[in-house]
């Protein structure tokens, strides 16, 4: 091997070294924290509007490869029932295609189900549409949610 051979080659090596792979997560700028505004759920017919800026609050969080959500009422009961709500899991996003894989949750039905969402995100807002199904809870409904992305500190 001569000497502009082996130049070249420590050249492209290089290149693809630092090159950064594009990951199937990096599409749409979803990862960060999320309040819930809103949620809109039609079920066996009945349309149902929840105001997530009035005695709940709600929260997604996102990462590169993980989502967790958080949820409770705003008003301390005297007790410890606090009515919190969290889970997780892994995600994946094609385009405007999310797809959430529950790997938390409180109630056991719902862990290890999949769910497929379109996401739009304009400005600060993200809106999520998609079908919750689970079967051993029932659950069987469309869901659109309307997020607000929180600025940091």
């Amino acid at each position: 091997m001569n000497v502009k051979t082996l130049l070249l080659s420590c050249c492209i090596a290089s290149f693809f070294s630092c090159h950064s792979v594009k990951t199937e997560n990096t599409q749409v700028p979803i990862v960060g924290t999320w309040q819930l505004l809103s949620a809109t759920t039609v079920e066996n017919g009945k349309r149902t509007e929840t105001d997530y800026t009035k005695g709940r609050s709600m929260i997604k969080i996102i990462n590169d490869t993980h989502f967790a959500f958080l949820n409770h009422k705003l008003d301390m009961p005297k007790d410890s029932s606090n009515h919190f709500d969290g889970g997780g899991g892994r995600y994946l996003l094609k385009g405007d295609e999310y797809t959430e894989y529950l790997d938390y949750y409180k109630d056991r039905n719902w862990e290890g189900k999949t769910f497929n969402f379109k996401v739009s995100i304009k400005n600060d807002t993200l809106i999520q549409t998609g079908v919750e199904k689970v079967e051993g809870a029932g659950v069987d409904r469309t869901i659109t949610e309307k997020y607000i992305k929180v600025k940091a500190n």
